[in-house]
Protein backbone atom coordinates (compact mmCIF):
# COMPACT_ATOMS: atom_id res chain seq x y z
CA UNK A 1 0.00 0.00 0.00
CA UNK A 2 2.93 2.46 1.07
CA UNK A 3 4.33 1.32 -2.80
CA UNK A 4 1.92 2.03 -4.23
CA UNK A 5 1.50 5.60 -2.76
CA UNK A 6 5.17 6.38 -3.59
CA UNK A 7 5.18 5.30 -6.88
CA UNK A 8 1.19 4.70 -8.30
CA UNK A 9 0.97 2.69 -11.72
CA UNK A 10 0.07 5.52 -13.97
CA UNK A 11 -2.37 5.02 -17.12
CA UNK A 12 0.45 6.80 -19.63
CA UNK A 13 2.05 5.11 -23.27
CA UNK A 14 4.91 3.21 -22.49
CA UNK A 15 6.27 3.81 -25.85
CA UNK A 16 9.15 5.46 -25.71
CA UNK A 17 8.54 8.22 -28.10
CA UNK A 18 5.82 8.87 -26.57
CA UNK A 19 6.35 11.12 -23.63
CA UNK A 20 3.58 13.14 -22.60
CA UNK A 21 4.08 16.94 -21.88
CA UNK A 22 4.99 18.82 -18.91
CA UNK A 23 1.21 19.56 -16.78
CA UNK A 24 -0.37 17.80 -19.14
CA UNK A 25 -1.68 14.96 -16.86
CA UNK A 26 -2.46 14.32 -13.16
CA UNK A 27 0.76 12.22 -12.38
CA UNK A 28 2.98 14.85 -12.54
CA UNK A 29 4.08 14.84 -8.62
CA UNK A 30 4.50 10.64 -9.77
CA UNK A 31 7.02 11.96 -12.74
CA UNK A 32 8.61 14.07 -10.02
CA UNK A 33 9.02 11.13 -7.38
CA UNK A 34 10.16 8.74 -10.14
CA UNK A 35 13.42 11.74 -11.29
CA UNK A 36 13.89 12.79 -7.32
CA UNK A 37 14.57 8.76 -7.21
CA UNK A 38 16.26 7.87 -9.87
CA UNK A 39 18.83 11.06 -8.88
CA UNK A 40 18.97 9.28 -4.89
CA UNK A 41 19.78 6.16 -6.38
CA UNK A 42 22.35 7.72 -9.24
CA UNK A 43 24.18 9.71 -5.97
CA UNK A 44 24.36 6.17 -4.25
CA UNK A 45 25.97 4.60 -7.40
CA UNK A 46 28.10 7.38 -8.55
CA UNK A 47 29.19 8.06 -4.26
CA UNK A 48 30.60 4.36 -4.17
CA UNK A 49 32.65 4.69 -7.88
CA UNK A 50 34.37 8.17 -6.77
CA UNK A 51 35.18 7.06 -3.32
CA UNK A 52 37.43 3.93 -4.95
CA UNK A 53 38.74 6.89 -6.67
CA UNK A 54 39.38 8.78 -3.36
CA UNK A 55 40.66 6.19 -1.42
CA UNK A 56 43.66 5.31 -3.80
CA UNK A 57 46.11 7.05 -1.68
CA UNK A 58 45.39 4.86 1.22
CA UNK A 59 45.26 1.80 -1.42
CA UNK A 60 48.83 2.49 -2.55
CA UNK A 61 50.16 2.83 0.76
CA UNK A 62 48.16 -0.62 2.09
CA UNK A 63 49.03 -2.65 -1.06
CA UNK A 64 52.57 -0.74 -2.40
CA UNK A 65 51.05 0.44 -5.67
CA UNK A 66 52.65 2.07 -7.85
CA UNK A 67 50.59 4.86 -10.20
CA UNK A 68 50.58 2.20 -13.45
CA UNK A 69 48.75 -0.67 -11.02
CA UNK A 70 46.37 2.17 -9.49
CA UNK A 71 45.61 3.30 -13.30
CA UNK A 72 44.79 -0.54 -14.13
CA UNK A 73 42.43 -0.64 -11.26
CA UNK A 74 40.39 2.52 -12.97
CA UNK A 75 40.23 0.88 -16.23
CA UNK A 76 39.18 -2.55 -14.82
CA UNK A 77 36.39 -0.28 -13.29
CA UNK A 78 35.93 2.11 -16.48
CA UNK A 79 35.71 -1.07 -19.15
CA UNK A 80 33.17 -3.32 -16.98
CA UNK A 81 30.96 0.19 -16.77
CA UNK A 82 31.36 0.86 -20.37
CA UNK A 83 31.63 -2.30 -22.51
CA UNK A 84 28.28 -3.70 -21.38
CA UNK A 85 26.57 -0.60 -21.57
CA UNK A 86 25.46 0.12 -25.23
CA UNK A 87 24.00 -3.39 -25.14
CA UNK A 88 22.18 -2.74 -21.77
CA UNK A 89 20.19 0.44 -23.77
CA UNK A 90 19.71 -1.36 -26.81
CA UNK A 91 18.46 -4.24 -25.22
CA UNK A 92 16.07 -2.64 -22.56
CA UNK A 93 14.87 -0.06 -25.61
CA UNK A 94 13.57 -3.40 -27.51
CA UNK A 95 12.35 -5.11 -23.84
CA UNK A 96 11.37 -3.53 -20.89
CA UNK A 97 13.13 -5.12 -17.10
CA UNK A 98 11.44 -3.22 -15.01
CA UNK A 99 14.29 -4.97 -11.95
CA UNK A 100 17.32 -4.47 -13.47
CA UNK A 101 17.64 -1.13 -11.73
CA UNK A 102 18.34 -3.57 -8.03
CA UNK A 103 20.19 -6.29 -9.91
CA UNK A 104 22.63 -3.58 -11.06
CA UNK A 105 22.79 -1.92 -7.64
CA UNK A 106 23.63 -5.38 -6.57
CA UNK A 107 26.05 -5.97 -8.06
CA UNK A 108 27.91 -2.30 -6.77
CA UNK A 109 27.04 -3.50 -3.32
CA UNK A 110 28.74 -6.89 -4.22
CA UNK A 111 31.83 -5.05 -5.61
CA UNK A 112 31.87 -2.75 -2.07
CA UNK A 113 31.78 -5.88 0.18
CA UNK A 114 35.16 -7.04 -1.61
CA UNK A 115 37.11 -4.10 -1.78
CA UNK A 116 36.25 -3.29 2.14
CA UNK A 117 37.64 -7.15 2.92
CA UNK A 118 40.52 -7.57 -0.27
CA UNK A 119 43.39 -8.40 0.64
CA UNK A 120 45.69 -8.07 -2.38
CA UNK A 121 45.91 -6.11 -5.80
CA UNK A 122 44.03 -8.95 -7.67
CA UNK A 123 40.98 -8.81 -5.31
CA UNK A 124 41.04 -5.23 -5.62
CA UNK A 125 40.42 -5.22 -9.46
CA UNK A 126 37.38 -7.46 -8.80
CA UNK A 127 36.03 -5.31 -6.75
CA UNK A 128 36.63 -2.51 -9.19
CA UNK A 129 34.94 -4.37 -11.79
CA UNK A 130 32.04 -5.88 -9.88
CA UNK A 131 31.48 -1.68 -8.93
CA UNK A 132 31.68 -1.35 -13.11
CA UNK A 133 29.15 -4.25 -13.91
CA UNK A 134 26.41 -2.26 -11.66
CA UNK A 135 26.98 0.95 -13.62
CA UNK A 136 27.07 -0.60 -16.28
CA UNK A 137 23.31 -1.88 -16.10
CA UNK A 138 22.65 1.25 -14.18
CA UNK A 139 23.03 4.24 -15.92
CA UNK A 140 21.67 3.05 -19.61
CA UNK A 141 18.58 2.31 -18.05
CA UNK A 142 17.99 4.91 -15.24
CA UNK A 143 18.60 7.64 -18.35
CA UNK A 144 16.05 5.88 -19.84
CA UNK A 145 13.54 5.92 -17.46
CA UNK A 146 14.66 9.71 -16.55
CA UNK A 147 13.32 10.58 -19.90
CA UNK A 148 9.89 8.50 -19.70
CA UNK A 149 9.34 10.55 -16.69
CA UNK A 150 10.54 14.20 -18.51
CA UNK A 151 7.10 14.86 -19.38
CA UNK A 152 8.61 16.17 -22.24
CA UNK A 153 11.38 18.39 -20.79
CA UNK A 154 14.11 15.95 -21.59
CA UNK A 155 17.02 18.36 -20.48
CA UNK A 156 15.69 19.04 -17.16
CA UNK A 157 14.94 15.18 -16.35
CA UNK A 158 19.00 14.70 -17.50
CA UNK A 159 20.10 17.38 -15.26
CA UNK A 160 17.94 16.12 -12.46
CA UNK A 161 18.61 12.48 -13.18
CA UNK A 162 22.56 13.59 -13.59
CA UNK A 163 22.94 16.19 -10.91
CA UNK A 164 22.34 12.61 -8.19
CA UNK A 165 25.48 11.37 -9.89
CA UNK A 166 27.51 14.28 -9.69
CA UNK A 167 26.50 14.94 -5.96
CA UNK A 168 27.15 11.39 -5.19
CA UNK A 169 30.74 11.76 -7.02
CA UNK A 170 31.36 14.53 -4.51
CA UNK A 171 30.48 12.94 -1.71
CA UNK A 172 32.89 9.99 -2.15
CA UNK A 173 35.97 11.76 -1.42
CA UNK A 174 34.68 13.51 1.53
CA UNK A 175 33.04 9.71 2.75
CA UNK A 176 36.78 8.60 2.03
CA UNK A 177 38.76 11.85 4.15
CA UNK A 178 35.59 11.33 7.25
CA UNK A 179 35.41 7.59 7.07
CA UNK A 180 37.92 5.61 5.14
CA UNK A 181 40.96 7.08 5.68
CA UNK A 182 40.16 7.44 9.72
CA UNK A 183 39.04 4.20 10.25
CA UNK A 184 40.95 2.06 7.29
CA UNK A 185 39.79 -0.02 4.65
CA UNK A 186 37.42 -2.39 6.64
CA UNK A 187 35.17 0.78 7.27
CA UNK A 188 33.49 0.34 3.74
CA UNK A 189 31.59 -2.18 4.92
CA UNK A 190 29.59 0.28 7.23
CA UNK A 191 28.68 1.80 3.63
CA UNK A 192 27.00 -0.89 2.64
CA UNK A 193 24.17 0.53 4.01
CA UNK A 194 23.79 2.85 1.08
CA UNK A 195 23.43 0.42 -1.90
CA UNK A 196 21.20 -1.72 -0.02
CA UNK A 197 18.87 1.43 0.18
CA UNK A 198 19.59 2.05 -3.24
CA UNK A 199 18.29 -1.60 -3.96
CA UNK A 200 14.78 -0.97 -1.80
CA UNK A 201 14.22 2.68 -3.96
CA UNK A 202 15.07 0.89 -7.14
CA UNK A 203 12.35 -1.86 -6.42
CA UNK A 204 9.85 0.92 -6.09
CA UNK A 205 11.16 1.92 -9.33
CA UNK A 206 10.66 -0.92 -11.26
CA UNK A 207 6.95 -1.50 -9.57
CA UNK A 208 6.18 1.74 -11.30
CA UNK A 209 7.78 1.09 -14.23
CA UNK A 210 5.75 -2.66 -14.75
CA UNK A 211 2.70 -0.30 -14.10
CA UNK A 212 3.93 1.58 -17.00
CA UNK A 213 4.41 -1.81 -19.27
CA UNK A 214 0.68 -2.71 -18.33
CA UNK A 215 -0.58 0.64 -18.99
CA UNK A 216 1.16 0.79 -23.09
CA UNK A 217 -0.06 -2.80 -23.62
CA UNK A 218 -3.61 -1.39 -23.51
CA UNK A 219 -3.15 2.43 -24.68
CA UNK A 220 0.24 2.10 -27.41
CA UNK A 221 -0.14 4.38 -29.45
CA UNK A 222 1.39 3.99 -33.14
CA UNK A 223 4.83 5.65 -33.01
CA UNK A 224 6.12 8.21 -35.92
CA UNK A 225 9.75 8.15 -36.33
CA UNK A 226 12.05 10.53 -38.61
CA UNK A 227 15.26 11.46 -38.83
CA UNK A 228 15.61 15.34 -38.96
CA UNK A 229 18.80 15.36 -41.04
CA UNK A 230 20.37 12.94 -43.69
CA UNK A 231 22.17 9.87 -42.32
CA UNK A 232 25.13 10.74 -43.19
CA UNK A 233 25.39 14.28 -41.39
CA UNK A 234 23.47 12.20 -37.92
CA UNK A 235 27.16 10.13 -38.02
CA UNK A 236 29.04 12.27 -38.57
CA UNK A 237 27.38 14.45 -35.51
CA UNK A 238 27.43 11.17 -33.60
CA UNK A 239 31.23 11.34 -34.05
CA UNK A 240 31.89 14.71 -32.91
CA UNK A 241 29.70 14.23 -30.10
CA UNK A 242 32.20 11.11 -28.80
CA UNK A 243 35.26 13.17 -29.76
CA UNK A 244 34.08 15.73 -27.02
CA UNK A 245 33.41 12.98 -24.65
CA UNK A 246 36.74 11.59 -25.55
CA UNK A 247 38.04 14.98 -24.48
CA UNK A 248 36.03 16.26 -21.61
CA UNK A 249 36.86 12.61 -19.67
CA UNK A 250 40.49 12.25 -20.30
CA UNK A 251 40.53 15.47 -18.49
CA UNK A 252 38.47 14.80 -15.82
CA UNK A 253 40.32 11.39 -15.74
CA UNK A 254 43.27 13.20 -14.47
CA UNK A 255 41.46 15.80 -12.13
CA UNK A 256 39.53 12.51 -10.61
CA UNK A 257 42.11 10.06 -10.23
CA UNK A 258 44.91 12.59 -9.90
CA UNK A 259 44.30 15.38 -8.37
CA UNK A 260 45.05 14.48 -5.01
CA UNK A 261 48.58 13.38 -5.60
CA UNK A 262 49.03 16.69 -7.96
CA UNK A 263 48.08 18.84 -4.81
CA UNK A 264 50.44 16.60 -2.11
CA UNK A 265 53.05 16.75 -4.65
CA UNK A 266 53.33 20.14 -5.64
CA UNK A 267 51.92 22.11 -2.29
CA UNK A 268 52.69 19.43 0.32
CA UNK A 269 48.87 18.68 1.43
CA UNK A 270 47.64 16.30 3.89
CA UNK A 271 45.64 13.81 2.54
CA UNK A 272 42.35 14.58 3.96
CA UNK A 273 43.07 17.86 2.77
CA UNK A 274 43.98 17.10 -0.47
CA UNK A 275 40.01 15.00 -0.37
CA UNK A 276 38.22 17.80 0.17
CA UNK A 277 39.90 19.85 -2.95
CA UNK A 278 38.83 16.87 -4.92
CA UNK A 279 35.14 17.23 -3.07
CA UNK A 280 34.95 20.74 -4.30
CA UNK A 281 35.85 19.94 -7.29
CA UNK A 282 32.96 17.11 -7.67
CA UNK A 283 30.94 19.51 -5.73
CA UNK A 284 31.37 22.11 -8.68
CA UNK A 285 30.59 20.08 -11.39
CA UNK A 286 27.16 19.05 -9.82
CA UNK A 287 26.23 22.93 -10.06
CA UNK A 288 27.59 22.81 -13.85
CA UNK A 289 25.00 19.71 -14.11
CA UNK A 290 21.97 21.30 -13.15
CA UNK A 291 22.14 24.29 -15.07
CA UNK A 292 23.52 22.65 -18.31
CA UNK A 293 20.36 20.81 -18.84
CA UNK A 294 17.46 23.62 -18.41
CA UNK A 295 19.64 26.01 -20.30
CA UNK A 296 20.19 23.41 -23.27
CA UNK A 297 15.81 23.59 -23.38
CA UNK A 298 15.80 27.16 -23.49
CA UNK A 299 18.83 28.19 -25.53
CA UNK A 300 19.49 25.12 -27.78
CA UNK A 301 21.76 22.07 -26.70
CA UNK A 302 24.36 23.02 -29.24
CA UNK A 303 24.92 26.62 -27.66
CA UNK A 304 25.55 24.87 -24.37
CA UNK A 305 27.91 22.40 -25.85
CA UNK A 306 29.93 24.95 -27.62
CA UNK A 307 30.14 27.01 -24.57
CA UNK A 308 30.93 24.10 -22.05
CA UNK A 309 33.96 22.84 -24.01
CA UNK A 310 35.63 25.51 -24.96
CA UNK A 311 34.93 28.13 -22.35
CA UNK A 312 36.76 25.56 -19.73
CA UNK A 313 39.89 25.99 -22.25
CA UNK A 314 41.48 29.24 -20.77
CA UNK A 315 40.73 27.54 -17.20
CA UNK A 316 42.63 24.26 -17.89
CA UNK A 317 45.34 26.09 -19.15
CA UNK A 318 45.89 28.22 -16.19
CA UNK A 319 45.53 25.58 -13.62
CA UNK A 320 48.82 23.96 -13.94
CA UNK A 321 50.73 27.18 -13.33
CA UNK A 322 48.56 28.62 -10.22
CA UNK A 323 49.45 28.87 -6.84
CA UNK A 324 47.55 26.88 -4.23
CA UNK A 325 44.21 29.33 -3.97
CA UNK A 326 43.51 29.87 -7.32
CA UNK A 327 44.10 26.01 -8.09
CA UNK A 328 41.18 25.52 -6.07
CA UNK A 329 39.48 28.41 -7.99
CA UNK A 330 40.44 27.15 -11.34
CA UNK A 331 39.41 23.66 -10.06
CA UNK A 332 35.87 24.77 -9.42
CA UNK A 333 35.62 26.67 -12.57
CA UNK A 334 36.49 23.98 -14.58
CA UNK A 335 34.41 21.61 -12.73
CA UNK A 336 31.22 23.68 -13.44
CA UNK A 337 32.01 25.07 -16.86
CA UNK A 338 32.88 21.08 -18.31
CA UNK A 339 29.94 18.98 -16.23
CA UNK A 340 27.49 21.50 -18.10
CA UNK A 341 27.99 19.67 -21.17
CA UNK A 342 26.62 16.14 -20.36
CA UNK A 343 22.76 16.62 -20.05
CA UNK A 344 23.57 19.01 -23.31
CA UNK A 345 25.38 16.24 -25.32
CA UNK A 346 23.06 13.40 -24.30
CA UNK A 347 19.41 14.91 -25.28
CA UNK A 348 21.48 16.29 -28.21
CA UNK A 349 22.25 12.82 -29.16
CA UNK A 350 18.82 11.52 -28.85
CA UNK A 351 17.13 14.36 -30.63
CA UNK A 352 19.23 13.19 -33.49
CA UNK A 353 17.85 9.56 -32.99
CA UNK A 354 14.60 9.57 -31.87
CA UNK A 355 13.63 6.07 -30.23
CA UNK A 356 16.75 5.01 -29.55
CA UNK A 357 17.11 6.47 -26.13
CA UNK A 358 19.07 3.35 -24.01
CA UNK A 359 21.17 3.15 -26.91
CA UNK A 360 22.03 6.13 -26.87
CA UNK A 361 22.36 6.28 -23.08
CA UNK A 362 23.85 3.54 -22.82
CA UNK A 363 26.69 4.40 -25.80
CA UNK A 364 27.74 7.73 -24.40
CA UNK A 365 27.75 6.43 -20.85
CA UNK A 366 29.55 3.75 -22.19
CA UNK A 367 32.16 5.63 -24.19
CA UNK A 368 32.77 8.30 -21.11
CA UNK A 369 33.77 5.24 -18.72
CA UNK A 370 35.35 3.88 -21.41
CA UNK A 371 37.81 7.22 -22.15
CA UNK A 372 38.23 7.49 -18.44
CA UNK A 373 39.51 4.46 -17.55
CA UNK A 374 41.85 4.79 -20.71
CA UNK A 375 43.07 7.75 -19.60
CA UNK A 376 43.49 6.81 -16.23
CA UNK A 377 45.94 4.05 -17.24
CA UNK A 378 47.76 6.08 -20.12
CA UNK A 379 47.98 9.14 -17.59
CA UNK A 380 48.90 7.12 -14.67
CA UNK A 381 51.72 4.98 -16.92
CA UNK A 382 52.97 8.86 -18.36
CA UNK A 383 53.22 10.22 -14.53
CA UNK A 384 55.38 7.17 -13.39
CA UNK A 385 57.48 8.07 -17.09
CA UNK A 386 57.61 11.55 -16.11
CA UNK A 387 55.61 13.26 -13.36
CA UNK A 388 52.18 13.98 -12.22
CA UNK A 389 52.73 17.74 -12.69
CA UNK A 390 53.61 17.04 -16.63
CA UNK A 391 50.22 15.08 -16.94
CA UNK A 392 48.27 18.39 -15.77
CA UNK A 393 50.03 20.54 -18.13
CA UNK A 394 49.76 17.98 -21.25
CA UNK A 395 46.13 17.61 -20.12
CA UNK A 396 45.32 21.00 -20.03
CA UNK A 397 45.05 21.11 -23.78
CA UNK A 398 42.67 18.59 -24.31
CA UNK A 399 39.02 20.82 -24.39
CA UNK A 400 40.47 22.34 -27.32
CA UNK A 401 39.12 19.31 -29.07
CA UNK A 402 36.14 21.07 -28.55
CA UNK A 403 36.59 23.17 -31.51
CA UNK A 404 34.88 20.37 -33.53
CA UNK A 405 31.59 21.33 -31.72
CA UNK A 406 30.91 23.80 -34.35
CA UNK A 407 30.53 21.27 -37.15
CA UNK A 408 27.43 20.23 -34.94
CA UNK A 409 24.16 20.73 -36.81
CA UNK A 410 21.62 22.84 -35.49
CA UNK A 411 18.36 21.31 -34.85
CA UNK A 412 14.71 22.10 -33.98
CA UNK A 413 14.25 20.12 -30.60
CA UNK A 414 10.45 21.97 -31.03
CA UNK A 415 9.87 19.72 -34.52
CA UNK A 416 11.65 16.59 -33.12
CA UNK A 417 9.00 16.83 -30.11
CA UNK A 418 6.28 16.56 -32.93
CA UNK A 419 7.86 13.87 -34.09
CA UNK A 420 7.59 11.64 -31.12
Amino acid sequence: MIQSQIFPKTPDHMDQINYPRAGQNADDKTRVAVLLALSLSHGINDLVQSMVAAIYPLLRTSFSLDFGQIGLITLAFQLTASLLQPFVGLYTDRRAMPYALPAGMAFTLAGLLLLSVAPNFASLVIAASLIGVGSSVFHPEASRLARLASGGQHGLAQSVFQVGGNAGAAMGPLAAALIVSPFGQKSLGWLALLPMCGIMILILIGRWHTGRIAAAKINRRPARMALALPRAKVTASIVVLLALIFSKYFYLATMSNYYTFYLIDKFHLPVPTAQIFLFLFFASATLGTIAGGPIGDRIGRRNVILGSILGVLPVTLALPYANLFFTGVLSVAAGAILSSAFPAIIVYAQELLPGKVGAIAGLFYGFAFGMGGLGAAVLGRLSDLTSVGFVFQLSAFLPAIGLLAFFLPKIDPGRLAMLE
